[in-house]
Protein backbone atom coordinates (compact mmCIF):
# COMPACT_ATOMS: atom_id res chain seq x y z
CA UNK A 1 0.00 0.00 0.00
CA UNK A 2 1.07 3.51 -0.94
CA UNK A 3 0.38 4.79 2.34
CA UNK A 4 2.87 2.86 4.75
CA UNK A 5 5.60 5.68 5.24
CA UNK A 6 9.18 4.22 4.96
CA UNK A 7 12.01 7.15 6.82
CA UNK A 8 12.53 9.48 3.73
CA UNK A 9 8.42 9.56 3.33
CA UNK A 10 7.83 10.02 6.99
CA UNK A 11 10.66 12.89 7.27
CA UNK A 12 9.25 16.16 8.32
CA UNK A 13 5.96 15.01 8.80
CA UNK A 14 4.21 15.19 12.68
CA UNK A 15 3.37 11.84 14.65
CA UNK A 16 -0.54 11.68 14.95
CA UNK A 17 -1.84 11.78 18.02
CA UNK A 18 0.40 15.32 18.74
CA UNK A 19 2.34 15.35 22.26
CA UNK A 20 -0.18 18.02 24.91
CA UNK A 21 1.17 20.62 26.62
CA UNK A 22 2.25 19.27 30.39
CA UNK A 23 0.35 22.95 31.41
CA UNK A 24 -2.82 22.55 29.65
CA UNK A 25 -3.14 18.41 29.64
CA UNK A 26 -6.84 19.00 29.10
CA UNK A 27 -6.30 20.91 25.88
CA UNK A 28 -5.76 18.80 22.46
CA UNK A 29 -2.02 19.29 21.21
CA UNK A 30 -1.89 23.38 20.06
CA UNK A 31 -0.81 22.54 16.42
CA UNK A 32 -4.14 21.07 16.06
CA UNK A 33 -5.79 24.33 15.85
CA UNK A 34 -3.03 25.65 13.44
CA UNK A 35 -4.09 22.21 11.16
CA UNK A 36 -7.86 23.49 11.30
CA UNK A 37 -6.89 27.22 9.80
CA UNK A 38 -4.59 25.76 7.04
CA UNK A 39 -5.42 24.73 3.65
CA UNK A 40 -6.41 21.54 2.60
CA UNK A 41 -5.62 18.85 5.25
CA UNK A 42 -2.36 18.44 7.22
CA UNK A 43 -0.49 14.86 6.58
CA UNK A 44 0.57 12.69 9.78
CA UNK A 45 2.16 9.46 10.70
CA UNK A 46 -0.32 6.92 12.43
CA UNK A 47 0.25 4.09 12.98
CA UNK A 48 3.50 3.59 10.53
CA UNK A 49 1.04 4.91 8.40
CA UNK A 50 0.93 8.40 6.28
CA UNK A 51 -2.92 9.86 6.58
CA UNK A 52 -4.48 12.22 6.24
CA UNK A 53 -5.51 14.66 9.39
CA UNK A 54 -9.26 15.58 9.13
CA UNK A 55 -9.22 18.32 11.76
CA UNK A 56 -12.10 20.88 11.31
CA UNK A 57 -15.89 20.06 12.63
CA UNK A 58 -17.64 19.84 9.43
CA UNK A 59 -14.70 18.34 7.34
CA UNK A 60 -15.15 15.63 10.01
CA UNK A 61 -18.75 15.15 9.59
CA UNK A 62 -18.57 15.16 5.82
CA UNK A 63 -15.45 12.45 5.97
CA UNK A 64 -17.84 10.31 8.22
CA UNK A 65 -20.48 10.19 5.70
CA UNK A 66 -19.35 9.78 2.45
CA UNK A 67 -19.01 6.99 1.11
CA UNK A 68 -16.52 7.10 -0.88
CA UNK A 69 -14.47 6.87 2.53
CA UNK A 70 -14.10 3.33 4.07
CA UNK A 71 -14.06 2.44 7.48
CA UNK A 72 -12.59 -1.38 6.83
CA UNK A 73 -8.75 0.25 7.73
CA UNK A 74 -7.93 -3.80 8.82
CA UNK A 75 -4.97 -5.07 6.43
CA UNK A 76 -4.41 -1.30 4.54
CA UNK A 77 -3.89 1.31 8.04
CA UNK A 78 -4.49 -1.07 11.26
CA UNK A 79 -2.91 -4.38 11.17
CA UNK A 80 -5.50 -6.13 13.42
CA UNK A 81 -4.92 -10.06 13.97
CA UNK A 82 -8.55 -11.72 13.79
CA UNK A 83 -7.22 -14.91 12.99
CA UNK A 84 -7.96 -17.29 10.68
CA UNK A 85 -11.49 -17.17 9.18
CA UNK A 86 -12.53 -15.22 12.33
CA UNK A 87 -14.74 -11.91 11.02
CA UNK A 88 -14.93 -8.54 11.30
CA UNK A 89 -15.89 -6.15 13.76
CA UNK A 90 -19.18 -4.12 13.08
CA UNK A 91 -17.23 -0.75 13.49
CA UNK A 92 -14.79 -1.37 10.96
CA UNK A 93 -17.37 -2.60 8.15
CA UNK A 94 -19.27 -0.49 5.36
CA UNK A 95 -22.71 -0.13 4.93
CA UNK A 96 -24.76 -2.05 4.07
CA UNK A 97 -23.17 -5.42 5.79
CA UNK A 98 -22.12 -2.76 9.07
CA UNK A 99 -26.07 -1.74 9.26
CA UNK A 100 -27.44 -5.26 9.44
CA UNK A 101 -25.30 -6.48 11.79
CA UNK A 102 -25.33 -3.09 13.70
CA UNK A 103 -29.18 -3.41 14.17
CA UNK A 104 -29.06 -6.79 15.76
CA UNK A 105 -26.97 -5.00 18.73
CA UNK A 106 -29.07 -1.94 18.43
CA UNK A 107 -31.57 -3.20 21.22
CA UNK A 108 -29.33 -3.62 23.89
CA UNK A 109 -28.57 0.13 24.03
CA UNK A 110 -31.81 2.02 23.00
CA UNK A 111 -32.91 5.07 25.43
CA UNK A 112 -35.50 2.86 26.75
CA UNK A 113 -33.08 0.02 27.75
CA UNK A 114 -30.92 2.50 29.26
CA UNK A 115 -33.23 4.00 31.42
CA UNK A 116 -34.54 0.75 32.34
CA UNK A 117 -30.92 0.21 33.51
CA UNK A 118 -30.59 3.70 35.50
CA UNK A 119 -31.91 2.35 38.76
CA UNK A 120 -29.51 -1.08 38.94
CA UNK A 121 -26.41 1.26 37.44
CA UNK A 122 -27.00 3.40 40.55
CA UNK A 123 -26.67 0.80 42.51
CA UNK A 124 -23.47 -0.74 41.29
CA UNK A 125 -22.26 3.19 41.44
CA UNK A 126 -23.27 3.45 45.03
CA UNK A 127 -21.39 0.02 45.64
CA UNK A 128 -18.16 0.57 44.48
CA UNK A 129 -18.47 4.01 46.04
CA UNK A 130 -18.92 2.76 49.35
CA UNK A 131 -16.34 -0.18 49.19
CA UNK A 132 -13.90 2.81 48.06
CA UNK A 133 -14.63 4.64 50.91
CA UNK A 134 -14.29 1.29 53.57
CA UNK A 135 -11.28 0.94 52.36
CA UNK A 136 -9.79 3.83 53.00
CA UNK A 137 -7.97 6.60 52.05
CA UNK A 138 -6.07 7.58 49.76
CA UNK A 139 -7.81 5.86 46.80
CA UNK A 140 -7.35 5.41 43.16
CA UNK A 141 -10.35 6.83 41.36
CA UNK A 142 -9.34 4.83 38.36
CA UNK A 143 -8.90 1.81 40.27
CA UNK A 144 -11.42 1.43 42.59
CA UNK A 145 -14.35 3.38 40.92
CA UNK A 146 -14.11 4.45 37.56
CA UNK A 147 -12.86 1.19 35.97
CA UNK A 148 -15.20 -1.07 38.21
CA UNK A 149 -18.27 0.52 37.41
CA UNK A 150 -18.68 0.56 33.72
CA UNK A 151 -16.68 -2.91 33.55
CA UNK A 152 -19.25 -4.51 35.35
CA UNK A 153 -22.51 -2.57 33.20
CA UNK A 154 -20.89 -3.75 30.08
CA UNK A 155 -20.24 -7.46 32.08
CA UNK A 156 -23.66 -7.52 32.89
CA UNK A 157 -24.94 -6.63 29.71
CA UNK A 158 -23.02 -9.31 27.50
CA UNK A 159 -22.99 -11.63 29.78
CA UNK A 160 -19.63 -11.99 30.78
CA UNK A 161 -18.96 -12.86 34.07
CA UNK A 162 -17.47 -9.99 35.92
CA UNK A 163 -14.60 -12.28 37.75
CA UNK A 164 -12.90 -12.06 34.39
CA UNK A 165 -12.56 -8.63 34.49
CA UNK A 166 -8.72 -8.49 35.65
CA UNK A 167 -8.06 -10.68 32.27
CA UNK A 168 -10.12 -8.46 29.72
CA UNK A 169 -8.99 -4.90 31.66
CA UNK A 170 -5.32 -6.10 31.07
CA UNK A 171 -5.67 -7.42 27.73
CA UNK A 172 -7.52 -4.49 26.30
CA UNK A 173 -4.95 -2.11 28.16
CA UNK A 174 -2.28 -3.97 25.52
CA UNK A 175 -4.35 -3.76 22.60
CA UNK A 176 -5.21 0.15 23.06
CA UNK A 177 -1.44 1.40 23.62
CA UNK A 178 -0.04 3.49 20.85
CA UNK A 179 3.84 2.12 22.01
CA UNK A 180 3.38 -1.60 22.15
CA UNK A 181 4.72 -3.64 19.57
CA UNK A 182 2.09 -4.84 17.18
CA UNK A 183 2.54 -8.13 17.46
CA UNK A 184 1.76 -7.75 21.66
CA UNK A 185 -1.31 -5.65 20.70
CA UNK A 186 -2.44 -8.65 17.93
CA UNK A 187 -1.69 -11.46 20.67
CA UNK A 188 -3.73 -9.35 23.27
CA UNK A 189 -6.41 -9.44 20.69
CA UNK A 190 -6.55 -12.83 20.06
CA UNK A 191 -6.54 -14.06 23.79
CA UNK A 192 -9.48 -11.98 24.16
CA UNK A 193 -11.74 -13.38 20.72
CA UNK A 194 -10.49 -16.91 22.19
CA UNK A 195 -12.20 -15.99 25.83
CA UNK A 196 -14.98 -14.85 24.03
CA UNK A 197 -15.25 -17.67 21.87
CA UNK A 198 -15.06 -19.57 24.80
CA UNK A 199 -18.21 -18.38 26.55
CA UNK A 200 -20.49 -17.70 23.23
CA UNK A 201 -20.22 -21.78 23.60
CA UNK A 202 -21.26 -22.02 27.07
CA UNK A 203 -23.84 -19.50 26.77
CA UNK A 204 -24.75 -21.98 23.74
CA UNK A 205 -25.59 -24.77 26.05
CA UNK A 206 -27.03 -22.21 29.09
CA UNK A 207 -27.70 -19.43 27.94
CA UNK A 208 -28.92 -16.63 30.01
CA UNK A 209 -30.75 -12.74 29.78
CA UNK A 210 -28.04 -11.00 28.30
CA UNK A 211 -26.75 -9.79 24.80
CA UNK A 212 -25.04 -13.20 23.89
CA UNK A 213 -27.47 -15.51 24.46
CA UNK A 214 -29.89 -13.22 22.84
CA UNK A 215 -27.49 -13.19 19.77
CA UNK A 216 -27.44 -16.60 19.68
CA UNK A 217 -30.98 -17.25 20.13
CA UNK A 218 -32.65 -15.18 17.45
CA UNK A 219 -29.30 -14.82 14.75
CA UNK A 220 -26.98 -17.73 15.48
CA UNK A 221 -29.84 -19.87 15.26
CA UNK A 222 -31.42 -18.79 11.91
CA UNK A 223 -28.31 -18.65 10.35
CA UNK A 224 -28.36 -14.77 10.27
CA UNK A 225 -24.52 -14.91 11.91
CA UNK A 226 -21.98 -17.52 12.87
CA UNK A 227 -20.37 -17.82 16.50
CA UNK A 228 -17.33 -16.60 15.82
CA UNK A 229 -19.05 -13.09 14.78
CA UNK A 230 -20.88 -13.00 17.69
CA UNK A 231 -17.80 -13.60 19.36
CA UNK A 232 -15.77 -11.05 17.83
CA UNK A 233 -18.52 -8.12 18.21
CA UNK A 234 -18.66 -9.21 21.92
CA UNK A 235 -14.59 -8.72 22.20
CA UNK A 236 -15.00 -5.03 20.64
CA UNK A 237 -18.14 -4.23 22.99
CA UNK A 238 -16.87 -5.55 25.96
CA UNK A 239 -13.78 -3.26 25.31
CA UNK A 240 -15.41 -0.38 24.12
CA UNK A 241 -17.75 -0.48 26.85
CA UNK A 242 -15.66 -0.02 29.69
CA UNK A 243 -12.42 1.31 28.85
CA UNK A 244 -13.91 4.60 27.14
CA UNK A 245 -16.61 5.32 29.99
CA UNK A 246 -14.18 4.52 32.56
CA UNK A 247 -11.55 6.84 31.10
CA UNK A 248 -14.57 9.57 30.77
CA UNK A 249 -15.30 9.28 34.52
CA UNK A 250 -11.70 9.38 35.91
CA UNK A 251 -10.72 12.38 33.17
CA UNK A 252 -14.06 14.49 33.91
CA UNK A 253 -12.96 14.01 38.01
CA UNK A 254 -9.39 15.28 37.80
CA UNK A 255 -10.97 18.32 35.33
CA UNK A 256 -13.77 19.12 37.85
CA UNK A 257 -11.34 19.04 40.91
CA UNK A 258 -9.24 21.52 39.22
CA UNK A 259 -12.21 23.89 38.35
CA UNK A 260 -14.26 23.85 41.50
CA UNK A 261 -16.85 26.37 40.83
CA UNK A 262 -17.83 23.88 37.79
CA UNK A 263 -17.86 20.83 40.57
CA UNK A 264 -19.66 22.75 42.88
CA UNK A 265 -22.48 23.74 40.02
CA UNK A 266 -23.00 19.59 39.41
CA UNK A 267 -22.61 18.25 42.58
CA UNK A 268 -25.59 20.73 44.41
CA UNK A 269 -27.60 20.71 41.55
CA UNK A 270 -31.02 18.59 41.87
CA UNK A 271 -31.54 19.10 38.17
CA UNK A 272 -30.93 16.11 36.33
CA UNK A 273 -30.84 18.92 33.11
CA UNK A 274 -28.04 20.83 34.23
CA UNK A 275 -26.02 16.91 35.23
CA UNK A 276 -27.04 16.44 31.62
CA UNK A 277 -25.19 19.40 30.09
CA UNK A 278 -22.63 19.20 32.29
CA UNK A 279 -21.71 15.57 30.42
CA UNK A 280 -22.08 17.06 27.48
CA UNK A 281 -19.49 19.90 28.45
CA UNK A 282 -17.32 17.70 29.31
CA UNK A 283 -17.60 14.59 26.62
CA UNK A 284 -17.15 17.57 23.99
CA UNK A 285 -14.17 19.73 25.42
CA UNK A 286 -12.06 16.45 27.30
CA UNK A 287 -12.99 14.23 23.74
CA UNK A 288 -10.75 10.84 24.94
CA UNK A 289 -10.95 9.14 21.71
CA UNK A 290 -8.21 10.75 20.18
CA UNK A 291 -6.69 8.35 18.10
CA UNK A 292 -8.94 5.56 16.61
CA UNK A 293 -10.77 6.83 14.07
CA UNK A 294 -8.98 5.76 11.26
CA UNK A 295 -10.60 5.59 7.50
CA UNK A 296 -9.51 5.07 3.58
CA UNK A 297 -10.43 6.37 0.48
CA UNK A 298 -11.81 3.88 -1.76
CA UNK A 299 -12.19 6.30 -4.63
CA UNK A 300 -10.37 9.63 -5.58
CA UNK A 301 -12.07 12.48 -3.08
CA UNK A 302 -12.13 15.68 -1.62
CA UNK A 303 -12.33 16.71 1.38
CA UNK A 304 -11.39 19.78 3.33
CA UNK A 305 -10.34 21.34 -0.57
CA UNK A 306 -7.68 18.48 -0.31
CA UNK A 307 -7.22 16.10 -2.99
CA UNK A 308 -7.21 12.39 -1.23
CA UNK A 309 -6.38 9.40 -3.77
CA UNK A 310 -7.79 6.22 -3.57
CA UNK A 311 -6.26 4.15 -1.40
CA UNK A 312 -5.02 6.88 1.03
CA UNK A 313 -5.47 6.73 4.70
CA UNK A 314 -7.33 9.57 6.87
CA UNK A 315 -7.32 9.59 10.44
CA UNK A 316 -10.85 11.82 11.89
CA UNK A 317 -9.52 14.22 14.92
CA UNK A 318 -11.96 14.10 17.18
CA UNK A 319 -10.43 16.47 19.54
CA UNK A 320 -10.10 19.19 17.20
CA UNK A 321 -13.30 18.91 15.60
CA UNK A 322 -14.94 19.98 19.05
CA UNK A 323 -12.60 22.47 19.74
CA UNK A 324 -13.12 24.15 16.32
CA UNK A 325 -14.52 27.68 16.22
CA UNK A 326 -17.03 27.18 13.46
CA UNK A 327 -18.62 24.73 15.75
CA UNK A 328 -19.39 26.68 18.79
CA UNK A 329 -17.89 30.10 19.78
CA UNK A 330 -15.30 30.31 22.06
CA UNK A 331 -14.82 26.45 21.86
CA UNK A 332 -11.46 26.18 24.55
CA UNK A 333 -14.04 27.53 27.33
CA UNK A 334 -15.54 25.29 29.26
CA UNK A 335 -19.29 25.90 29.86
CA UNK A 336 -21.57 24.06 31.67
CA UNK A 337 -24.28 26.48 30.78
CA UNK A 338 -24.01 26.20 26.92
CA UNK A 339 -25.46 23.48 24.65
CA UNK A 340 -23.28 21.15 23.14
CA UNK A 341 -25.04 18.54 21.56
CA UNK A 342 -24.51 17.91 18.07
CA UNK A 343 -20.76 17.39 19.14
CA UNK A 344 -18.38 14.49 17.24
CA UNK A 345 -17.12 13.03 20.76
CA UNK A 346 -18.88 9.68 19.95
CA UNK A 347 -17.81 10.45 16.20
CA UNK A 348 -20.83 10.95 13.12
CA UNK A 349 -23.18 9.19 11.18
CA UNK A 350 -24.02 5.60 10.97
CA UNK A 351 -20.66 4.95 12.80
CA UNK A 352 -21.53 6.86 15.68
CA UNK A 353 -20.76 5.07 18.90
CA UNK A 354 -23.70 2.76 19.71
CA UNK A 355 -23.42 2.52 23.46
CA UNK A 356 -23.38 6.54 23.67
CA UNK A 357 -26.84 6.45 25.41
CA UNK A 358 -25.06 3.85 27.91
CA UNK A 359 -21.73 5.99 28.34
CA UNK A 360 -24.07 9.05 29.19
CA UNK A 361 -26.11 7.43 31.69
CA UNK A 362 -23.01 6.09 33.39
CA UNK A 363 -21.51 9.38 33.69
CA UNK A 364 -25.00 11.27 34.76
CA UNK A 365 -24.63 8.64 37.43
CA UNK A 366 -21.10 8.43 38.43
CA UNK A 367 -20.26 11.74 38.57
CA UNK A 368 -22.86 13.53 40.34
CA UNK A 369 -23.09 10.69 43.11
CA UNK A 370 -19.20 10.55 43.44
CA UNK A 371 -19.08 14.74 44.31
CA UNK A 372 -21.95 14.42 46.44
CA UNK A 373 -20.88 11.58 48.86
CA UNK A 374 -17.00 13.13 49.19
CA UNK A 375 -17.65 16.84 49.19
CA UNK A 376 -14.14 16.97 50.33
CA UNK A 377 -12.52 15.04 47.67
CA UNK A 378 -9.32 16.28 46.48
CA UNK A 379 -6.00 14.89 45.00
CA UNK A 380 -3.98 13.23 46.79
CA UNK A 381 -0.46 13.82 45.13
CA UNK A 382 1.06 16.97 42.85
CA UNK A 383 -0.88 17.50 40.19
CA UNK A 384 2.73 17.86 38.27
CA UNK A 385 2.63 13.74 39.36
CA UNK A 386 0.07 12.69 37.45
CA UNK A 387 0.61 10.11 34.45
CA UNK A 388 -1.95 10.79 31.38
CA UNK A 389 -2.74 8.46 28.57
CA UNK A 390 -1.10 10.31 25.65
CA UNK A 391 0.70 6.84 24.84
CA UNK A 392 -2.59 5.22 25.20
CA UNK A 393 -5.43 5.25 22.00
CA UNK A 394 -8.12 6.28 24.46
CA UNK A 395 -6.73 9.66 26.12
CA UNK A 396 -7.15 10.13 30.56
CA UNK A 397 -5.10 9.24 32.99
CA UNK A 398 -3.13 5.90 33.92
CA UNK A 399 -3.86 6.49 38.12
CA UNK A 400 -5.64 9.31 39.59
CA UNK A 401 -4.35 9.07 43.76
CA UNK A 402 -7.41 11.01 45.83
CA UNK A 403 -8.20 11.93 49.73
CA UNK A 404 -11.45 12.87 51.32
Amino acid sequence: MSTVTDANQAAGLPAFPGDRSARCPFDPPADYAKWRGAEGLQQAVWNGHTVWVVSRFEDIKAAMTDPRISADVVGRLQGEARGEGAPPIFPRMDDPEHARLRRMLTKDFTVKRVQAMRPHIQEMVDDFLDRMIDKGRPADIVRDFALPVPSLVISLLLGVPYGDHEFFQQHTSVMMSLHRPQEERNAASMALFGYLRDLVARKEREPGDDLISRLLCEHVANGEIDRDTVAMNGHILLNAGHETTANMIALSTLFLLRNPDDLARIRDTDDPAVVAGAVEELLRHLTIVHSLVARVAVEDVTIGGQPIKAGEGLIVNLPAGNRDPAFLPDPDLFDIGRSARGHVAFGHGTHQCIGQTLARAELEIALPTLLRQLPNLQLAVPFEELRFRGDMSIYGVHELPVTW
